[in-house]
């Protein structure tokens, strides 16, 4: 309705809802696809369905969808309305109240650690890919040079026993390692695992023993952000297009398998697993607090993504509906995946006779080794392992491209010159370089290390404190009177009274639970055996308080630089919404944010606005005309009339 009729009256051009300037989607559908592959991210895969194995299984979903409905739903409609109504980035949009801004510098900080890492996840995917264009995976057989006595795979090779196989093996190197062979039976290492460790990685013994840099991995890094770089050539013209791709393929991937997973021997003891309620466990607060933190963390939320996306809408698109569809097909896409990679755990378990416990993992551990070691089971082994990492790959670009575009957009927006604006390329590619550069050490062989220690304190609890303090900001400070107001202008109808409560009272309350949690149940970071020294925790915790910094510096710069005699004048100054703050086309600014001299004014009032001032000054003539002063203070009349 609003983009029907546009508000034009006659005589006044008709009004177009694009930002020719900036650019805008091609369509709502372009919006939806990339906010979806932005928060169905790898995080749903690898991280979603073993929380939920572990946290009770089906009464998991219990507090899951409770934390989505009061949590995740209200704070992504909340990001996207922010965004999309002064149709900024994470930096612009703190016009809303200056003094605020150094939580968009904070977000800017995030979505850079997670971008240098998040492509380095993608670029050992793309490296799979490529080993699994073979007739038989290189992680099938314990017969590679990289293996170890240690190794017991789970597929016979040729017929013959993998244990006698071994045993021969060993009898060549010694008769000591024979022994070796004994405690196989008891302690098993997988050929995937020593495909991951000993070939892939090449992994060092310490974080901080480095050694040589891992090639092909480097090269698959390459690959990945020339990948990124060519999707985001043209900003959201080109994204939106690929997002088509990118953000619809991975469930046609997860169908095929859930497909040819459900039908294997021992999946549905998996899938049992997987969803068996635990219901004692519900009185549990960590598992409450697993909940909010993975609703909170998979829709993105605070990383800065949503804002830059929505601000690429047309003003008057219906944020609202895209928030609940977005948010409802992210947590879907969650569940969806926990039955593709249970039935294939359920399969391998069945395999091995053993507990699913014992084959179930997460995070990289999951992808890489538990997860391809099952894949060798299955007839075509090298199709499924194809169809895995692919999809794995454009969940991971989906994320990156929003990602990358969050930090293009805010330069761009902040400097904002005709220049750069017309040469947003030339910040992408100089983006992209840095990104590669970044994420070289991570390529090392104590690169693993290192990624796992920026996942887990890079963007933890600074997220949290960034989404808490905007909240407060938009709500208590801006006012959230005039923040309603704002979005009934901009969609035609208020908040529903739902969301009002949410967004001033539950929301923080849970925000600031999900804080709490994390505090408690805080724990030094692992890798198998290996922990992590004191100086590595120390970095990361640098890490993850170098976004929260920003808010309180910037703040106190803000506050120094305000008009001001005294602190509390300037603290007030810094707090109010700058004159830019509100809808960036001049159609849209009316009512509070009308501006005199803005565009849309000045195409239908110029004309009449000099008739009026032609008039005065003729009136004023006539009257200077028929009174003239006199030499002795007297007036007289002018009987001629003036020239």
């Amino acid at each position: 309705q609003f983009l029907s009729n546009n508000g034009a009256v006659p005589g006044e051009p008709v009004k177009t809802d694009k930002n020719s300037r900036r650019g805008n989607w091609g369509n709502q559908i372009e919006f939806i696809l990339t906010s979806v592959g932005y928060a169905v991210g790898l995080g749903n895969v690898w991280r979603f369905p073993y929380l939920c194995y572990r946290n009770g299984g089906g009464a998991f979903m219990f507090p899951y969808f409770i934390m989505l409905v009061f949590c995740g739903i209200p704070l992504f409609f909340l990001e996207l309305s922010f965004g999309q109504f002064a149709s900024q980035g994470c930096l612009g949009v703190w016009r809303i109240s200056p003094m605020f801004k150094g939580v968009g510098y904070g977000m800017m900080v995030v979505s850079t650690y997670i971008g240098i890492y998040y492509n380095v996840v993608i670029c050992i995917a793309f490296y799979y890919f490529f080993s699994s264009m073979t007739n038989l995976l290189p992680w099938t057989y314990c017969n590679n040079p990289w293996n170890t006595p240690t190794c017991n795979g789970v597929v016979t090779p040729r017929g013959i026993n993998n244990t006698l196989a071994n045993v021969t093996r060993s009898l060549v190197t010694g008769a000591a390692e024979v022994a070796v062979e004994v405690v196989n039976k008891t302690k098993r290492t997988s050929p995937s695992e020593e495909y991951w460790k000993h070939y892939v990685l090449q992994i060092s013994d310490d974080i901080g023993n480095f050694g040589e840099v891992r090639l092909p991995i480097l090269g698959c890094l390459a690959v990945s952000w020339v990948v990124v770089f060519l999707c985001l050539i043209r900003g959201v013209k080109s994204s939106g297009k690929v997002v088509y791709f990118t953000a619809t393929f991975p469930y046609v991937v997860l169908t095929i398998l859930f497909i040819r997973g459900i039908t294997l021997e021992g999946a549905v003891t998996g899938i049992k697993y997987y969803l068996t309620p635990q219901w004692h466990k519900i009185l549990d607060a960590k598992v409450w607090g697993d909940a909010a933190s993975q609703i909170f963390y998979s829709l993105g939320c605070a990383w800065g993504g949503l804002i830059t996306m929505a601000s690429y809408n047309k003003f008057h698109n219906n944020c609202y509906r895209d928030s609940i569809i977005i948010s409802i097909t992210n947590c879907a896409t969650s569940v969806y995946a926990g039955f593709v990679i249970f039935s294939i755990l359920g399969f391998m378990a069945h395999h091995l006779n053993v507990d699913v416990s014992e084959v179930a993992d997460h995070g990289p551990g999951l992808a890489f080794v538990a997860y391809p070691e099952a894949l060798t089971l299955l007839p075509i082994s090298p199709l499924w392992s194809l169809l895995f990492f692919f999809m794995l790959i454009l969940l991971g670009l989906g994320t990156q491209f929003c990602l990358l575009e969050t930090l293009v957009t805010a330069i761009v927006d902040e400097i904002g010159t005709d220049w750069i604006v017309r040469n947003k390329t030339v910040v992408t590619g100089g983006v992209a370089i840095v990104g590669f550069l970044l994420g070289v050490p991570l390529t090392t062989q104590a690169g693993i290390y290192w990624l796992l220690l920026m996942d887990n304190y890079a963007a933890s609890f600074s997220l949290v404190i960034i989404s808490c303090i905007m909240c407060i900001c938009i709500m208590y400070v801006y006012g959230h009177k005039k923040y309603f107001k704002d979005v009934e202008m901009m969609l035609g109808f208020p908040p529903p009274i739902f969301f009002r409560v949410c967004w001033r009272f539950v929301s923080p309350i849970i925000i600031s639970f999900i804080l709490i949690f994390t505090v408690i149940q805080y724990k030094p970071i692992t890798y198998n055996d290996y922990v992590y020294p004191g100086w590595s925790l120390a970095i990361g915790f640098l890490m993850a308080m170098s976004s929260v910094i920003c808010i309180p510096i910037y703040a106190l710069y803000k506050i120094a630089k305000s008009e001001g005699t005294t602190f509390l004048e300037r603290l007030k100054n810094s707090c109010k919404p700058d004159m830019k703050w509100g809808p960036a086309l001049s159609e849209h600014r009316i009512g509070l944010y009308a501006t005199p001299g803005s565009e849309g004014e000045v195409e239908v009032r110029p004309l009449k606005e000099e008739l009026r001032e032609k008039e005065k000054e003729d009136e004023k003539r006539d009257e200077i005309s028929l009174t003239i002063q006199g030499s002795n203070g007297s007036t007289e009349h002018n009987t001629t009339p003036s020239a």
